[in-house]
């Protein structure tokens, strides 16, 4: 059964209960994805390995609505965060969706006057 809500769930009755997907560093193709490997996000790395380029988000459609590229990003983002990776948001869906509903993790977007070194 699909909902088509956009965003989280509203009403008296509780969604079926679902875990948070599993993501998964394939760090060899360079990228974040699902453990079906259907739904990643792409990214290339640049300035010697310090920052992280996220190129491209993709979700197919019979997995939207379940906010998958959210996760994705957020895997993403913590993994630069934990490896001291300024990220710049090439992906329209990270710079015009993520980034604004999740303004916290501006803190690591790349600056050209910002050190690298946290």
């Amino acid at each position: 059964m699909k909902m088509a809500t956009s965003g989280a769930a509203t009403g008296s009755s509780s969604p079926p209960e679902r875990e948070a997907p599993k993501i998964v560093w394939n760090e060899r193709q360079r990228r974040f994805e699902t453990e079906d490997k259907k739904a990643y996000l792409g990214y290339v790395l640049r300035q010697d390995g310090k920052v992280m380029d996220i190129v491209h988000t993709f979700v197919p459609s019979s997995k939207r609505g379940m906010g998958l590229a959210s996760h994705l990003c957020v895997a993403a983002f913590s993994h630069a965060e934990s490896h001291s990776l300024s990220v710049i948001p090439s992906c329209s869906y990270v710079s015009d969706s993520f980034l604004p509903r999740n303004p916290s993790w501006n803190t690591l977007l790349y600056t050209e006057d910002r050190n690298s070194n946290i």
